[in-house]
């Protein structure tokens, strides 16, 4: 599951970083964990099993993208600015509804579950929880390969893609589905584990480039390995397993400040 929760991050990071032309984009950008959270705050909420928090933290992050799909369409094309600023506003939104459900919670039993649960963990994984998201993330990262190379047309441009014959508004909307799929899958099962969708493909795009025929599978290999290390380091620094989440943030805010300044803020300096 690790390597899966992983792959998928670091799959959709990478194919939003190439649609939005943007280095910064990570794989919740339009607002898929903060949707996922709340799903799964709200099931814990509830007294929901451990599937059915799993069930309603994929279909929080598929309504999450989804609305902010919606307040995209103000225009009758989908800019990336527009597609940006919805995925924050959503994901905002989502976000103060956790804190009013953490706030409400009872603090000695629902509160406590609420924040281990946000702050990611693969401790509880069964292989009935392997086999109820291995679906989702194999359509999913099926659809981001087969249309890897037509990402590189998008990372050019609308403009410059529309004139080679390609249908951006289609494309793009096959790589929100492909990209929400598999990062609603993993946060389903794992939690809100942030950072591996921004640095992985940075890291990858350092090794193999910026091709997306290249990138999109290597990405998936790399964010694999780096998600498995993680946890390993997760179960074994400390006698308490440390939430995952964590364990993220600390190698990969670092990690992403010294990017920044190898590269000079400038994407094309890392490929």
């Amino acid at each position: 599951m690790a390597m899966l929760v992983g792959a998928s991050l670091s799959i959709s990071g990478a194919s939003f970083q190439g649609m939005f032309r943007n280095p910064l984009v990570s794989s919740d950008i339009l607002g898929v964990s903060a949707g996922a959270g709340l799903g799964a705050v709200i099931s814990i909420s509830y007294g929901g099993s451990v599937v059915v928090t799993e069930i309603c933290a994929f279909a929080g992050g598929l309504t999450a993208v989804g609305i902010a799909f919606l307040m995209s369409r103000v225009y009758k094309t989908s800019p990336a600015l527009m597609l940006v600023l919805s995925g924050v506003v959503v994901g905002a939104f989502f976000s103060a509804l956790i804190s009013l459900f953490k706030f409400v919670a009872n603090p000695y039993e629902k509160l406590p579950v609420i924040v281990f649960w946000l702050m990611g963990s693969l401790n509880a994984i069964t292989y009935s929880d392997l086999l109820t998201v291995a679906g989702p993330m194999a359509v999913g990262g099926t659809l981001l390969v087969l249309v890897r190379w037509r990402i590189n047309l998008l990372s050019m441009g609308d403009e410059q893609a529309r004139s080679l014959g390609v249908n951006t508004e289609l494309l793009k909307v096959i790589v929100i589905i492909g990209a929400t799929l598999v990062t609603s899958a993993a946060v389903a099962v794992s939690g809100i584990i942030g950072w591996v969708g921004l640095v992985i493909p940075h890291i990858t795009r350092m090794l193999v480039g910026n091709d997306h025929r290249v990138l999109i599978p290597a990405s998936i290999s790399m964010g694999a390995a780096y998600m498995l290390i993680i946890d390993d380091l997760a179960r074994t620094v400390t006698t308490a397993e440390i939430p995952l989440g964590i364990l993220t943030a600390v190698v990969g805010a670092p990690f992403f400040a010294y990017l920044l300044r190898r590269t000079q803020g400038s994407w094309g300096a890392s490929q």
